[in-house]
């Protein structure tokens, strides 16, 4: 199942660090077969506050994302980012292909009480 690494990236200035991390960010995950699915391009925010920037990684799995997120490799160049930009990132499983959001529902309508 597919896996990503999401980040709300916050506004920041240009800084050499910053350039440094994007240079070398691809080969701490390539390793793992990730690779860029969204890296910072516009968006559109359609309900409520999206400030900043988008990135979004695609693995084959969490524990693909995971393995890279800790890496020794990714470790060494995260704080390049983080000393200049603020955000919230998360790891997150995709859906199984096939996935059908009506068996979901069904489901959620199942476990409700009877009325």
């Amino acid at each position: 199942m597919p896996a990503y690494a999401i980040a709300n990236l916050h506004e920041a200035a240009p800084h050499p660090e910053i350039a440094e991390y994007i240079e070398r960010i691809s080969a701490t995950f390539e390793p793992y077969g990730g690779r860029f699915l969204v890296h910072v391009t516009q968006h559109e925010v359609k309900e409520g506050t999206w400030p900043g920037n988008v990135v979004m990684i695609g693995f084959p799995g969490i524990a693909e994302a995971r393995a890279w997120w800790d890496s020794p490799a990714y470790q060494e160049i995260a704080p390049l980012r983080s000393r200049h930009i603020k955000g919230d990132i998360i790891l997150i499983e995709g859906v199984p292909e096939g996935y059908d959001p009506a068996a979901t529902a069904k489901a959620m309508r199942e476990a409700m009480p009877a009325e």
